[in-house]
Formats: structure tokens, C-alpha cells, sequence
């Protein structure tokens, strides 16, 4: 953990360091370009390879497929208290869900021709739902119920396997739960590549969603073209602005349940109360021998940078700089520092707004862009499970009308056969006959 002051010689390196941008890492690319090329070569092969080479079981291709009886036996062994907390987030997501989908519409331009947008579900999308240290319940949620409330039919989950090859009971309900039509045991950019580029067990998808470690964000970066994809969301993130009206536990609180979700986390205080930076620094101290993850806490605080500015004017800027993925606001008037935040993921309003509420149930998705993406990148909405498609419909006191505008175009970008591709379907008129005398 680093505690960084303004008197500090190294200072103004921290705050241009703060101003990121989302570039994958050499290492991580060339490794990724070589699964995917095996997963195009060699299909099912190189995707059991490289997830048992990456410390997943030993399987064969027809034990990739989780059946509906093995999905059907986990939703029923689900205990009461979650199976109810799985549908109150369920419910949350999905009512949040309804009001961002995009409907059709339909309207006359000014020459009478009909034009519009219709939004139609993707037919087959793909859903990356991450395994590693947690099951990542919430992450189903946050997905699978947004394509189910977009109307997709095929809704296709890989999730890493345990080393044993089983899956958590709670994840395989939550998939059941909230939509999943196909589930798969496979993870890490081989499971992307296996969605966008297909093999014999699983078929391709139209678009990838989810977020993951570095290998899953730099495969579906790759990807792109193949396939439609979301966003590039990975390792968890927060940044919380404070000022001297903020509860230190609460901040280190939050901190650390970002920290939880591994080596690759990061957490950032920037506040304008050296009293507040110092009180968050001892709270997560305090903290850390509390959590039944204090192990992994340690390491992914070594990420972590409590920053002293000047005024919290200083502290908006570093924040629109790093564009994290959660932007928690500890301050006495949230609402005005919200309004000048341009790159967050996900912001948070208040002391009593734990970020960990967007995590579980609040109703947008967690699904954020992390690594400075924000500054490109909105967080998954529902109407990303949505295709726009434009629609057109002349007629021909419309079309007439249009003629003299595509006339001149066509004349001007000297392209005669998009004039004469409108004019050819208006009827000419019948020249008169010549009176004789």
C-alpha cells in the first residue's frame, strides 16, 4: 500500500501515473494470440489442453456440457436463504433491466417516406462468468438476467471449473435461475475463443459478454470483429473521494471488499484530509485480520495508493484521470462532485452507498470497464443484448420527392448508378401526341 503526499518527491509521478489508459500487456496478448490460434486449429483439443495446462481438471470434450439434469439437481439443493437472496437481486436487476430496453419506432421523414429502428434480441450470445477464488454468483445475476430480459433464445455460460471438474451448486441455480439456456466448464481466453470461433461442443455466439482476469479481457479485445463484445472489464476497482466528513471504517470497508476479489484489485483513497488518509490507513490495518480472506487482502493492497490532494477539486481530477470501475464519493455534498465525474463505471453517493449493494442486488449490472476503459466504455446495459436494425419504406409521391436531393448527390459523388437505381422506378409520363393538320 502506498500513502502518497504532496511534499513527497515523487508526487507529480503518482498523479501522471493515475492517468491511465486501457493497453494490454505484451506478455499477456502473445499468450493469448497463441490460444487462440490453437482453439481456431484445433478446437476442442487445444480447449481441454489449455485448461488443464492452466490448473483446470483433466476432461474430455463430452464432460465440458453440464446437462440440464446436473442444472435442475443444484437448483434444488439450493438452501431457502439463497435461494430467496438469488431472486431478490433477480428481481432488482431485471426491473432495472425493463426500463433501459430500447422498443421500436417508427416515423415519416419530410419528403413521407417511413423510417425507423427496430431492436431485436441477439439470437445466441455467450456469457463469461468467472470462477478462480469465489463462485461468482452475483456475476450470473448481472448478466444472464439481462439477456434474458432482452428476449434472448440461447443464452450460453462458461465458468471455470473447480480442479476436481465440479462446479458451485449456488452458481449452477443462479445460471438456472436467471436465464442460462447452455452451460459449459471452461474459462480463461481458450473459453472465449471457444464462444467466438466455435468448435464441435460449442457452437459460436453472435456477441461475448463478462468480465474476467487480464487472459479473458486481452481475448476478447482480440476477438472483436469475429464477434461483438461488450466491454473490457476486468479485475475489480474502486476509488473513493473523501473529505473530512467521511468515516474512515466505512471507507477501509470499502477498500477492502474490492480488494477481495484478488491479486489484480485495485483500490485507491484520494482525499484532501491528511487526517482521514492517516485514520483509513490504520482502519485497514484494523481490518484485515478480520476477513476469512486476509491472505489475499495483503496482496491485493500492494496495488492499493491512499493519495493527499490539495482540495477535492484536485480529487476530481484524479478520479476522471484513473476512470475507475466503482467511484465511491464520501463527501459532505456527493451530489455536486458526482455531477463532475465523466469516466466512472458505477458511482456511489454517500457514506451509506456500499459499493458492495452494486455487487449484490441495487439493479444496474456490475459489469464494469476497469483499467482506464471507462474513459471509452459504458458498464452493460440491456438494450447490449439488443440488435438496431434501421428500416426504410418509400413510396412513390415519397420517392418523388426525394429525387432532386439524390440527384445532387449522386452528381456530386459521381456515382450515376445510385440515380439511376431512384429515378428507374418512377413511371415517365407519355409524351403527347403531335396535333396533325
Amino acid at each position: 500500500m502506498k500513502i502518497i503526499y504532496p511534499e513527497d518527491r515523487s508526487y507529480d509521478r503518482w498523479l501522471k501515473k493515475m492517468n491511465r489508459r486501457s493497453t494490454p500487456d505484451p506478455k499477456v496478448r502473445a499468450v493469448v494470440e497463441e490460444i487462440l490460434a490453437a482453439v481456431r486449429e484445433e478446437g476442442d483439443v487445444a480447449l481441454l489442453r489449455y485448461t488443464e495446462k492452466f490448473g483446470g481438471p483433466q476432461l474430455n470434450p463430452s464432460e465440458l456440457y453440464v446437462s440440464p439434469a446436473e442444472l435442475a439437481a443444484a437448483r434444488r439443493q439450493l438452501p431457502d436463504e439463497t435461494h430467496k437472496a438469488i431472486r431478490t437481486a433477480r428481481t432488482n436487476v431485471r426491473a432495472f433491466a425493463k426500463k433501459s430496453l430500447r422498443k421500436s419506432w417508427f416515423m415519416k421523414n419530410k419528403q413521407g417516406a417511413i423510417v425507423g429502428e427496430r431492436f431485436d434480441p441477439f439470437q445466441r450470445v455467450g456469457i463469461y462468468v468467472p470462477g478462480g477464488t469465489a463462485p461468482l454468483v452475483s456475476s450470473a445475476i448481472m448478466t444472464c438476467t439481462l439477456a434474458a430480459t432482452a428476449g434472448v433464445p440461447q443464452i450460453v455460460v462458461v465458468t471455470p471449473p473447480a480442479s476436481d471438474g465440479s462446479l458451485h451448486p449456488a452458481l449452477l441455480g443462479a445460471l438456472v435461475e436467471c436465464g442460462a439456456t447452455e452451460v459449459y466448464r471452461a474459462g480463461g481466453a481458450q473459453a472465449i475463443a471457444a464462444l467466438a470461433l466455435g468448435t464441435k461442443m460449442i457452437l459460436p455466439v453472435q456477441k461475448i459478454f463478462g468480465p474476467g482476469n487480464a487472459y479473458v479481457v486481452e481475448a476478447k479485445r482480440q476477438c472483436f470483429g469475429e464477434v461483438a463484445i461488450d466491454l473490457l472489464p476486468g479485475p475489480s476497482e474502486i476509488l473513493v473521494i473523501a473529505d473530512n466528513t467521511a468515516t474512515p471504517a466505512w471507507v477501509a470497508a470499502d477498500l477492502l471488499a474490492q480488494c477481495e476479489h484478488g491479486l489484480g484489485s485495485v483500490a485507491v483513497l484520494v482525499t484532501d484530509s491528511r487526517r482521514i488518509l492517516k485514520e483509513v490507513a490504520a482502519e485497514l490495518k484494523k481490518q484485515i485480520p478480520l476477513s476469512g480472506r486476509a491472505r489475499e487482502l495483503a496482496k491485493a493492497l500492494r496495488n492499493a495508493a491512499l493519495i493527499l490532494v490539495p482540495d477535492l477539486a484536485a480529487a476530481v481530477t484524479v478520479a476522471n484521470q484513473f476512470a475507475a470501475e466503482h467511484v465511491s464519493i464520501a463527501t459532505k455534498s456527493p451530489g455536486e462532485i458526482a455531477q463532475q465525474l465523466h469516466t466512472s463505471g458505477a458511482i456511489f453517493l454517500g457514506g451509506l452507498s456500499p459499493v458492495a449493494a452494486g455487487d449484490f442486488l441495487a439493479g444496474p449490472s456490475h459489469e464494469l470497464p476497469t483499467g482506464g476503459a471507462g474513459k471509452s466504455f459504458a458498464g452493460l446495459t440491456v438494450d447490449q443484448f439488443q440488435r438496431r436494425t434501421s428500416m426504410v419504406m418509400f413510396d412513390e409521391p415519397s420517392l418523388k420527392a426525394s429525387l432532386p436531393t439524390l440527384k445532387t448527390f449522386s452528381s456530386i459523388e459521381g456515382l450515376d448508378a445510385h440515380g439511376r437505381s431512384a429515378t428507374i422506378r418512377i413511371p415517365k409520363k407519355p409524351s403527347k401526341a403531335k396535333k396533325t393538320k
